[in-house]
């Protein structure tokens, strides 16, 4: 048993997370990648975000293929899904398997070669230690060992090579070293016999780095590209539902609903369409008992405002719409994924894609969920470079004060105030444009009601139903026009019966004493704004 070579690491990881209480079956992505071993196509490359169970797989791989001599991997395995298939027991513990954590870095690394000649002496020792008798040149390379290895005994191996592109992101690493790297990986894997199989994991697409053919002998699969292995990476539906009911069946007092993880943790999909919920998060809030954001930074690429900075005059104004609960039309490339030098608009929609922050369907972009909705919020209020957005946020305490107050002028002015001080891309053309900037002048009312959009309710449907979180709060109803006065938009909630949706069983969302009745209108011609209010007692 090897460092590198055989180690019993990853069956110690997996069995941790099998005995887990959170615990997804995943195992048949085993029988998937078991196909491709010792054929043309066993050269994979899976890239997802961070926190999509990208490791965990990459173990579990590890743990059932690795011949290690005290190890019986049926323990892990016998019981789970992939004990069923065909070929379950071809292939477990019969392979050599090679795992390497590129992320895992020493402290007082401070050079490339200091980095990859460790790899490189590891690998030695691990080889010399596993085939002791093989006729090992004096002073040669681990590849050369490799091969040794392979004419003397045809040793073949399984590489698991997780985290395949952190060293990219090393802040020792120049553009020359970015090159060896590459050319190191291309003469470890491509084309030798040796290779039974290679299983790699990243964040971005391979193209992005290798611009000729150093790995293109692997196939790519991806959040966007590739259907696939798309069910693996992240939580399905199903699997949500299952962990739902067992978290209630073992807690008490649960302090949040199944449609609340799907708020704050869906959004994501596969090429196939099936929903993805994030899998890190899904069982933090299991275990906290809490729903709130678990997003964790890693670094600048875990930060929004990394990309935002950019091109902030580009993508200001998609910022906007997208916090408002709209999606912005993007031709979300990967390989326009270049992490250290985003310069347009899909650039970078495409690597807030890659690392995350936005979702991908069918040409569109959007925020997936609440807890990265959190992410952008937190973002605005930080970022003056973002001009009109940034100052909406700041003034969204006083517009929820104002509405629930009444103060019609208030709220009136802040709307001047945002619209005249800038004049942003956003012209009202249509109530939708009017709903992004309403929808961020009460940004902060977020914290203190559920805001829906566009709720049937009544005869038709209503901009905005503000349903209050805690009791004492009053519901708001705000209906917004173009060109027709705040009268009208107000006349609009009460001749529709909007109210209906807080009265009696209809009131699903929430319990409240009192609703407050909102219109606002924009005249395009004049560039004012009109507002309204009255209160209606339940």
């Amino acid at each position: 048993m090897g460092i590198y070579i055989n180690s019993p690491e990853q069956f110690f990881k997996y069995r941790d997370l099998k005995d887990s209480k959170w615990f997804v079956d995943k195992t048949l992505l085993i029988d998937e990648v078991s196909r491709q071993i010792g054929t043309e196509q066993k050269y994979i490359c899976i890239t997802r975000p961070r926190r999509f169970g990208k490791t965990y797989a990459a173990n579990m791989l590890a743990a059932y293929y690795c011949n290690v001599s005290d190890k019986d991997s049926h323990e892990l395995f016998d019981n789970l899904n992939v004990s069923k298939t065909s070929d379950y027991n071809k292939h477990i513990n019969k392979y050599n398997v090679v795992f390497i954590d590129f992320s895992k870095v020493d402290d007082e690394c401070t050079s490339y070669e200091e980095y990859i000649g460790n790899i490189k002496a590891i690998l030695k020792d691990d080889l010399r230690a596993l085939f002791p008798d093989v006729a090992y040149r004096e002073g040669s390379n681990v590849i050369e060992d490799f091969n040794r290895g392979f004419n003397e005994l045809e040793a073949r191996f399984i590489f698991v090579l997780d985290e395949w592109d952190a060293v990219f992101h090393m802040s020792f690493i120049s553009e020359d070293d970015k090159k060896k790297y590459l050319i190191f990986l291309r003469n470890l894997l491509k084309d030798q016999a040796y290779v039974a199989l290679s299983y790699m994991t990243g964040i971005l697409p391979i193209a992005k780095y290798s611009s000729g053919s150093e790995v293109n002998m692997f196939m790519e699969y991806s959040m966007a590209g590739g259907t696939k292995f798309g069910e693996y990476f992240g939580f399905l539906e199903n699997e949500v539902n299952d962990l739902y009911q067992r978290f209630v069946s073992i807690e008490q007092r649960p302090n949040f609903t199944r449609t609340e993880l799907e708020e704050w943790y869906d959004g994501y999909r596969t090429i196939k369409g099936d929903k993805i919920y994030n899998p890190r998060s899904i069982t933090a809030a299991l275990t906290d008992n809490h729903i709130g954001s678990y997003w964790t930074s890693a670094g600048p690429y875990d930060e929004v405002s990394f990309y935002v900075k950019n091109n902030i005059d580009e993508i200001r104004n998609d910022i906007a719409e997208m916090i408002s609960g709209e999606k912005v039309r993007s031709e979300a490339k990967e390989y326009a994924a270049v992490s250290m030098n985003l310069k347009t608009r899909d650039e970078i929609l495409s690597a807030m894609v890659v690392y995350g922050f936005l979702a991908y369907e069918d040409g569109y972009v959007k925020i997936p969920n609440m807890e990265l909705m959190k992410q952008f919020e937190n973002m605005l209020y930080k970022e003056s470079d973002l001009g009109y957005i940034n100052r909406l946020a700041k003034e969204s305490q006083k517009m929820i004060d104002a509405t629930i107050n009444q103060n019609t002028e208030v709220m009136s002015k802040i709307l001047e105030y945002a619209h005249d001080s800038e004049s942003p891309i956003l012209e009202y053309n249509n109530e939708i444009e009017l709903s992004s900037i309403v929808n961020l002048v009460y940004l902060s009312a977020r914290d203190q009601y559920d805001i829906q959009r566009e709720d049937k309710g009544g005869k038709g449907f209503v901009d905005f139903i503000f349903y209050p979180r805690l009791s004492g709060k009053p519901g708001i109803i705000l209906e917004l026009k173009v060109d027709e006065t705040a009268q009208y938009a107000l006349n609009q909630i009460k001749d529709k019966n909007y109210i209906m949706r807080f009265k009696g069983k209809i009131a699903e969302k929430s319990a409240c004493d009192e609703i407050i009745l909102v219109g606002i209108s924009y005249d395009k011609k004049n560039k004012k704004h009109h507002c309204i209010t009255e209160k209606i007692i339940l």
